[in-house]
């Protein structure tokens, strides 16, 4: 595999399983150093680390900061600063709770707001200046499809991804002439995924499964029916390997999008 990404380093929010750890092998296979991150305990985040290792990062380290604390993500930020980055940061960290507007709570809405959306715009804020000054960044923001379009009994989740998308476009403009062609520049885009086999929407696959006996292939198969024309999940590898392009050299142009990966549910 080409190590295109040989002398970067990388900061991953969220990367101890799912989506993220997708990612962070991903670009650890490009060649990056690896920031993992999330709350976990030891076992994963070792875990974690022995897959990046092995997936080819020359060094992997982990940072465990509460995103619902903006001290606590400046602390952060500092850290891998001084280990010599970010230059690639993938925001993948966030939380979904299904609920009714009516019956979301203060403290719900507070929570995933500060996760998936305020978390992001902390550490792009503290990590994008010094992208510009080396002509060189990468932002990639995990998104959703609910970045896009609306689903019922998701008025946080939706609103945060909202957010986000508009976050990393306002970021992308700002930032858009920064550096050049042979330095790179610096970009910001979002990848949002459609139905992907990770834990965050195994509520509602216990839900649908519930419904069929506990039958959990009936419940994937109700569930996309309903969103996704696929009718196929996707693979958080494959959300990985669009990442890794994306912070590559060649996506130097490639600024300000929202990419949907969904079998095709935006395009209905």
């Amino acid at each position: 595999m080409e190590r295109y990404l040989e002398g970067k380093t990388a900061l991953v929010t969220g990367s101890v399983q799912g989506i993220g750890l997708a990612i962070a092998r991903a670009l650890a296979g490009a060649g990056a150093r690896i920031g993992l991150h999330g709350l976990a305990t030891q076992d994963a985040i070792d875990r974690a680390k022995a897959e990046t290792l092995a997936a080819g990062a020359p060094e992997t380290r982990f940072f465990d900061a509460d995103l619902r604390d903006a001290a606590a993500i400046d602390a952060m930020m500092d850290a891998v600063s001084q280990w010599g980055g970010p230059d690639i940061l993938v925001n993948n960290a966030g939380i979904q709770h299904t609920v009714s507007l009516a019956e979301a709570t203060p403290d719900i809405w507070n929570a995933i707001l500060a996760v998936n959306l305020s978390g992001a715009f902390h550490t792009m804020r503290r990590a994008m200046p010094a992208m510009a000054e080396r002509g060189y960044g990468r932002v990639v923001n995990i998104a959703s499809v609910h970045g896009l379009v609306a689903s019922v009994n998701k008025a946080p989740y939706v609103a945060s991804k909202f957010g986000l998308v508009g976050l990393s476009r306002v970021a992308a403009l700002e930032y858009a002439a920064a550096g050049d062609r042979k330095s790179g520049g610096v970009t910001v885009n979002c990848i949002c995924p459609g139905w992907t086999e990770t834990a965050i929407i195994g509520p509602q696959v216990d839900a649908r499964a519930a419904a069929h006996g506990g039958d959990r292939a009936a419940g994937i198969a109700e569930l996309l029916a309903e969103k996704q024309p696929s009718r196929r999940t996707s693979d958080p590898a494959e959300i990985g390997a669009l990442a890794a392009w994306l912070a590559s050299p060649l996506a130097h142009n490639v600024t300000g999008t929202a990419i949907p990966v969904d079998g095709g549910w935006t395009a209905q």
